[in-house]
């Protein structure tokens, strides 16, 4: 993996981690940072997931950010529900 890739996986997966917080609507717990930080993490797992159900594959950028908030608003949920 080259260090541009790495870079546009961070950008995807922050946009994604802000686009799941708003369609899960309220303030976030974690901040803006926390979001990002659960926007990348929910493209590991939505990623994850998806392949495991078949689904995944090669989409290219638009395939990749919604498999990242796919995967961010399922983490957003979780934490959500751990937070209380």
């Amino acid at each position: 993996m080259t260090l541009g890739t790495l870079i546009i996986w961070l950008v995807i997966g922050g946009i994604a981690g802000f686009v799941a917080r708003q369609i899960m609507g309220g303030a976030s717990p974690f901040g803006i940072i926390g979001d990002v930080i659960l926007g990348i993490a929910g493209g590991i797992v939505g990623g994850y997931g998806l392949a495991l159900l078949g689904v995944g594959g090669s989409g290219g950028l638009i395939g990749t950010f919604i498999t990242a908030t796919i995967g961010a608003v399922v983490l957003v949920w979780l934490s959500g529900k751990l937070k209380k």
